[in-house]
């Protein structure tokens, strides 16, 4: 199958480069929300310190995780 070229002689990215580029988008806005709802949810318990940390970077990394791959599957039914 050949390689589409687009307008200026560019080719398009192929279908693991949109793939790998949602799940990175959504990796991105997860951790972004995870940080938020981390820190409240984690402030709200009582959570001081090295504690705090710790479970505001699990919390961001489940959540970056998750979005990310939702992303990622929405850019595969794309291609």
């Amino acid at each position: 199958m050949p390689v589409t070229v687009g307008p200026y002689g560019q080719s398009q990215p192929s279908c693991f480069d949109r793939i790998r580029m949602g799940f990175m988008m959504g990796f991105a806005v997860g951790m972004a929300a995870g940080a938020l709802f981390g820190t409240f949810s984690c402030l709200r318990i009582g959570m001081r310190g090295r504690e705090l940390m710790g479970g505001v970077g699990k919390t961001m990394m489940q959540s970056g995780g998750t979005f990310g791959t939702f992303m990622a599957i929405g850019m595969g039914i794309r291609c």
